[in-house]
């Protein structure tokens, strides 16, 4: 297992992780920064000091019970519907591309697409908040068209990281997409 650090499109550090099982198996994780317990902090005591600035205005309880009650719902559904910890890309060239989202709250959400419906892995840019970023997405064959393209997967949505970072993860990708199309051409000739 290998790690290097990168950064990502925001500017925060991220690592990544390969993992080579076999020439035509690779993992790649990329780890984002922990939840900082400032940053959590920080906004429970905005929410909890803005409720005390109500209850001492209005003198109702309820104000300082419905802070309390809405800043705990608030941190849950962050932890398990917002932050990623890790995503992971798992390539396996003779059966398909599985893709591992890990929440904070350790919820996983994992996608898997067939190698059969995998057309090619490709860095391509976008327009975000006033930037050109790059990200690494997965293009899924048309089954009615053979040359064309159905759907675009974006990978690591949540990471963002900046080029570098995606160069090294494509580069390994297709390696691994030559070594499944070298091996069903010698199938079609034999």
């Amino acid at each position: 297992m290998e790690e290097g650090m990168y950064r990502a499109v925001s500017g925060g550090r991220i690592a990544l992780q390969r993992r080579q099982y076999s020439a035509s198996c690779r993992e790649f994780s990329v780890r984002c920064p922990r939840l900082q317990l400032r940053s959590l902090s920080a906004a429970t005591c905005s929410v909890w000091l803005a409720a005390y600035g109500l209850f001492v205005l209005s003198q109702n309880s309820m104000v300082l019970s419905a802070a309390i009650f809405i800043t705990l719902i608030g941190l849950i559904v962050y932890l398990h519907f917002v932050k990623i910890d890790q995503e992971s890309l798992l390539v396996i060239g003779s059966l398909g591309i599985q893709m591992t989202s890990s929440y904070a709250s350790g919820k996983e959400n994992t996608t898997f697409i067939e190698m059969s419906q995998v057309k090619d892995v490709v860095i391509n840019e976008a327009i975000y908040m006033q930037k050109v970023i790059y990200y690494l997405c997965i293009l899924l064959q048309d089954p009615r068209e053979p040359h064309g393209v159905s759907e675009v997967v974006p990978l690591f949505q949540s990471s963002k990281p900046r080029l570098d970072c995606l160069v090294e993860v494509y580069r390994s990708c297709q390696e691994i997409l030559e070594q499944r199309k070298t091996s069903d051409f010698t199938r079609t000739l034999n």
